[in-house]
């Protein structure tokens, strides 16, 4: 909670508990010097605070005056701060909204090669709860407001707008980001976005949801790096759980949610060793230090290969991906520092 807010409901708080005190001085006070029952003291603490004009139940004497006197003076003061203090709150809560909006983007501004998720839905929640399994910077653009409310409570940077809008992405930070992903769940939107960020960010790595199969080349065209489409995965992994359920069980135990479960994992070989001089997977020696065994390599180009062989160059800029139990994929980060 921002500071403005917290003295605001502090004051709230404040004015309150003096009503209730005037309110229960009132009572005991008629009920001590006037002798009325406790009903007919609330009810003269009632019109007396709210100065209405109603007559006395029973006459007043002279000691039942003079407190009157107090109890309207006190009231006055205390309801007419109270009064004060609700509607400097009811109209200041515009501005404390700014304020947490300047506040969010002051963070949003301050961020370098982060993510950039376009879309709170099903898919850009999962994308979110992964990026922060990972410790990865990012922020998310949400057309709904409605989801606002779910976006503060989960914690997210988020920036409430149209991802169509070139203006909504400079304030995502698009320029300094390292990558993109779009979950819009409509491909036409998917495409703008993709073309919009591809335009303002040359180097960016863009991944685009797709939807239908007819999309994937358009927006590859448009400039993204990788198209997902989420319901032919889920088709596929029904359809291999029939013919080969085996496999994909071993599959599907392969955790890569967190660092503190990982199963696999994809590592540059420069965090490895100086590539200067440079070694093959036989140098590296990873079995024998940390138990992983390297599964694949990604060459300087982007070209993956399955199961390299031991004598196979370890080249700059090139990528390794290794498979080990959770204990054994952190000894590996811990003995090369990696994070």
């Amino acid at each position: 909670m921002i500071p403005l807010e917290r003295f605001f409901k502090t004051k709230i708080f404040t004015a309150i508990f003096l009503l209730v005190a005037i309110l229960f001085i009132g009572v005991f006070g008629y009920v001590l010097i006037s002798g009325y029952s406790y009903i007919d003291a609330l009810y003269m603490t009632v019109i007396t605070m709210t100065t209405v004009g109603f007559g006395e139940v029973i006459p007043l004497d002279d000691q039942s005056k003079i407190f009157t006197i107090f109890l309207i003076l006190g009231s006055v003061v205390i309801v007419g701060y109270a009064l004060s203090i609700i509607t400097e709150y009811i109209l200041s809560r515009d501005h404390i909204e700014q304020l947490k909006h300047k506040r969010m983007q002051r963070k949003i501004d301050n961020l370098q090669n982060h993510v950039v998720v376009c879309g709170y839905g099903r898919n850009g929640q999962q994308t979110v709860r992964k990026l922060a399994a990972y410790n990865k910077l990012f922020v998310v653009i949400e057309k709904k407001k409605e989801l606002e409310e779910r976006l503060q409570i989960d914690n997210v940077p988020y920036i409430i707008g149209n991802a169509n809008d070139d203006e909504v992405l400079m304030q995502a930070g698009i320029k300094r980001a390292s990558s993109f992903i779009t979950a819009l769940p409509n491909d036409a939107d998917n495409l703008f976005v993709v073309l919009s960020t591809r335009q303002i960010n040359k180097n960016i790595n863009i991944i685009s949801r797709a939807s239908q199969e007819s999309s994937y080349s358009k927006l590859k065209l448009a400039g993204a790096n990788n198209v997902i489409l989420p319901d032919k995965i889920g088709g596929d992994h029904m359809a291999s759980l029939v013919v080969v359920p085996g496999l994909m069980e071993f599959i599907d135990n392969l955790s890569i949610v967190g660092k503190s479960n990982i199963n696999i994992e994809e590592i540059a070989v420069e965090k490895l060793y100086d590539t200067k001089s440079v070694k093959t997977i036989k140098d590296l020696d990873l079995r024998r230090k940390t138990g992983c065994s390297i599964i694949g390599f990604k060459d300087e180009n982007g070209k993956y290969l399955v199961n390299p062989e031991a004598d196979l160059e370890l080249v700059p800029n090139s990528r390794i991906i290794v498979l080990g139990r959770p204990d054994q994929i952190n000894g590996l980060n811990s003995l090369y520092n990696i994070e």
